[in-house]
């Protein structure tokens, strides 16, 4: 008597019972583990409102010309050390000039010494850090030689020093600045050239035989500038205080031109009676040099070294 064949192709019944869930919870962590599931967080409500305050800076910086406020030198005799109203919304300085109008103006200065002095430390500094921790040997050891004999003078010192022999005009300080800026650059660029020329997608271009030129440029470079123009962003807000502080001290551009250091300079014996003077430009200050740091810590954290997505 002959024994029927077993059916092959027919799932055992116990054992459909129990692998069907493990299969449809494996198919569903799979799902949920996919690369292109995964949702990018949002840089959130407070970095879209610093940026908001930046453009409105910016806006103010470029066309303080066209913009629909006061002459910011001409004085209101009468309304001297006026608070905010409809005649002057935010109020007069010592002189009964137009706060808003002096402070709309004032920002032209803030934002061209930061941007001039950001952009030459950037490139330059940028520039020299690469080719430093790229290359290595004897040539980083002479160019990180005189970048920190540069960084052995007080900066603070080296620009007062600077600036009552050349000069106290727009050019000189955002020149002088930038110059002083570029050990700083040098050394984020050459230490974040560092991490990425150990990478292995540096390492594969090199094995494949690519040139140095083409290595820098289609892999150091594109991950060595967001790091440092995040940087940048940050240092703007150093650059802004900075510029504050040779105001307040009478070493910025030349008077009567309008600055937020020189605002506060001047507002400083009205402390008592009108304390808006030194409190509206103190505010507009703080204002931007954080959101200037809430933005480049956001960019830095969102835009990473492009190989530590690998």
């Amino acid at each position: 008597m002959s024994t029927p064949a077993p059916n092959l192709g027919a799932p055992h019944p116990g054992v459909t019972s129990e692998l069907a869930p493990a299969d449809g919870l494996i198919a569903e962590t799979s799902a949920a583990a996919a690369p292109g599931k995964k949702r990018k967080r949002g840089f959130g409500v407070t970095f879209w409102l610093a940026t908001v305050w930046l453009v409105v800076v910016l806006i103010c910086a470029v066309f303080a010309n066209l913009l629909p406020v006061k002459d910011p030198l001409v004085p209101d005799v009468l309304n001297k050390l006026a608070y905010p109203g409809p005649e002057h919304w935010l109020g007069t300085d010592g002189l009964g000039r137009d706060t808003l109008a002096r402070l709309v103006h004032g920002a032209r200065v803030s934002v061209t010494i930061s941007v001039t002095a950001v952009a030459i430390g950037m490139v330059v500094g940028g520039f020299i850090g690469i080719i430093a921790g790229f290359f290595r040997g004897k040539l980083e050891t002479v160019l990180m030689t005189i970048i920190n004999i540069i960084l052995a003078f007080p900066a603070l010192v080296l620009l007062l020093v600077l600036l009552a022999f050349v000069g106290r005009s727009l050019v000189v300080i955002s020149l002088i600045v930038g110059f002083l800026s570029i050990p700083i650059y040098t050394r984020v660029a050459r230490a974040t050239t560092l991490a990425v020329a150990e990478r292995e997608f540096v390492r594969a271009s090199r094995t494949m035989g690519a040139k140095n030129s083409r290595v820098l440029a289609r892999e150091i470079l594109p991950n060595v500038v967001l790091p440092v123009a995040a940087f940048g962003l940050v240092a703007m807000g150093v650059v802004i205080v900075l510029e504050g502080t040779l105001a307040f001290l009478g070493l910025s551009v030349q008077q009567p031109a309008p600055t937020w250091g020189g605002m506060i300079f001047d507002g400083k014996r009205y402390l008592s009676e009108a304390p808006h003077v030194v409190l509206i430009p103190s505010i507009a200050m703080f204002l931007t040099v954080l959101s200037l740091n809430l933005v480049g810590d956001s960019l830095r954290t969102r835009f990473d070294v492009r190989g530590s997505n690998l």
